[in-house]
């Protein structure tokens, strides 16, 4: 058998995706059920339990295809958006996958309002990537809204983009406006991110998909920059283990920083004298 990777193949001892029938050995083979998450984000966990590590978060209109739902709660299967596989709140999804997402949340974070009026209490609120379905507009004192299907609210339009517009130009300037955030592994939020999900995040505004992980990133995105540093640019992506950041110029970087516990713009002099060269660098 091949040796799959398990952060993004559905496969466990007692239970696997029926697409990898005769490349994993398991009990039972299930056809997954594909959910629309509806929550503004929840946890996806690797294991069952409470105390579970977070490995990442589903966002509101994401697609995820569930394999099993436990006694707990919880719905073990696979996010569409970049394929990791875990364990979520069988809560935040739905069986029901319309009315489809016709917009994206561009700001961010936005709040959803009961009423087509800023000054009303919101209801909630949705981070970046997030999709919705609009299916109306009003405006109130000169400000424009949008209505969300089935009655759950009105946003306001400015924070929203439709699906397949013109994507954001610059992914480095998607990430910078993220300063300040604070550092949350596996967090993928404007509550909380960590390094890869801040290049991921920056990188789907622009209309770019990206791997969750940085090992993953560091493989598959981008081409290897041979002539090093010296040659760096603003885009690249510098990768050290278990780490990535964004070259923002010659002289600085902006990342997710565990050392920092939050997203911050370093001099990379700095950044280099504390964690050594970057093991590579990949140019997008």
């Amino acid at each position: 058998m091949t040796e799959l990777e398990p952060r993004t193949n559905a496969f466990r001892p007692d239970l696997a995706d029926l697409r990898l029938k005769g490349r994993v050995v398991t009990a039972r083979f299930v056809a997954g059920r594909p959910h629309r998450v509806i929550a503004p984000s929840a946890p996806l966990k690797r294991g069952r339990a409470a105390d579970a590590p977070l490995d990442s978060e589903i966002l509101r209109g994401d697609i995820f295809t569930v394999f099993e739902t436990t006694a707990e709660g919880l719905a073990w299967g696979q996010l569409e958006t970049d394929g990791y596989v875990g364990y979520v709140p069988a809560a935040a999804l739905s069986a029901t996958l319309t009315p489809a997402p016709t917009h994206r949340v561009r700001a961010l974070r936005a709040f959803v309002f009961p009423a087509p009026d800023m000054r009303t209490p919101p209801l909630l609120a949705l981070s970046l990537a997030a999709e919705v379905a609009v299916n109306g507009a009003a405006e109130t004192r000169g400000i424009h809204y949008s209505r969300l299907a089935g009655g759950e609210g009105w946003m306001g339009a400015v924070t929203l983009a439709p699906l397949g517009g013109p994507p954001a130009g610059d992914y480095v300037a998607v990430a910078e406006r993220f300063l300040n955030v604070p550092y949350l592994w596996g967090g993928r939020t404007s509550l909380g991110l960590d390094c890869s999900a801040l290049v991921q995040l920056a990188l789907a505004a622009t209309g770019e998909a990206s791997p969750r992980d940085s090992d993953l990133q560091e493989a598959m995105l981008g081409e290897k920059l041979k002539r090093g540093l010296a040659a760096a640019q603003r885009g690249d992506l510098l990768f050290w283990p278990g780490h990535v950041a964004i070259c923002r110029d010659a002289e600085s970087i902006v990342h997710a920083s565990g050392t920092f516990m939050a997203v911050v713009v370093e001099p990379l002099r700095e950044a280099l004298q504390r964690m050594g060269p970057p093991r590579s660098i990949k140019r997008l």
